[in-house]
């Protein structure tokens, strides 16, 4: 079995240059790593160790926490350049956690998307209530939390049941895209989401 370095390696090799936000190019110095809309800038802070990652990870451009790291809001204004394909690795965690794995998980067959109502059925205590959610809520709340445009980048592999696929956001939403670029996916509801079903349900408005 191909380890995860190894992969990432290969992918590289073959032409692999974006994941999320974030642009990989080979350099002098090995690889490096900026945001996507800052490529052809010349007035970036340099970064070179893979601990910086965190760092770049956790605010977004106007310093606030960023508790979803595939929200559409990385910070701009750096390149992260590294020496090897496994520093890059480290960032990429950093940047992108369990990212990597889930897709090699994939690509083995080994990834078992989690439909929303298995997800909610498991909830105790305060986040039981989540079980009365709505079909109509559920494809509210998904459009509303899930979209690409200000919510999350991941690909969504789930269903909101057995019967029931999300059909409240485009259908790139649920497309792997090309070799070219790693997929962030997305098999099972994060606890932001869950967290935002237990809101709708009681009925308390939305932050913002």
């Amino acid at each position: 079995m191909m380890d995860t370095n190894a992969a990432l390696a290969d992918w590289l090799d073959k032409g692999g240059r974006q994941i999320g936000q974030i642009t990989i190019a080979k350099s002098a110095d090995g690889w490096e790593l900026r945001h996507i809309d800052d490529v052809g800038r010349e007035d970036l802070c340099l970064y070179t160790i893979t601990a910086d990652a965190r760092q770049l990870a956790n605010l977004d451009d106007a310093g606030a926490y960023r508790a979803l790291k595939t929200a559409p809001n990385l910070r701009h204004g750096w390149r992260l350049v590294l020496p090897d394909v496994a520093t890059v690795h480290s960032a990429l965690d950093a940047f992108y956690p369990a990212m990597i794995g889930v897709q090699l998980a994939r690509e083995r067959g080994e990834l078992t998307p989690v439909n929303l109502r298995d997800t909610l059925a498991r909830q105790t205590g305060m986040y039981r209530v989540t079980q009365k959610l709505t079909d109509e809520q559920a494809q509210s709340l998904i459009a509303d939390s899930c979209r690409c445009d200000g919510g999350c980048l991941k690909i969504i592999l789930w269903r909101i049941s057995e019967e029931l696929p999300v059909n409240s956001l485009p259908a790139e939403k649920f497309t792997v895209r090309g070799q070219n670029e790693w997929p962030l996916l997305c098999h099972e509801a994060c606890n932001i989401l869950v967290a935002g079903a237990r809101k709708v349900v009681k009925g308390e408005p939305k932050e913002g």
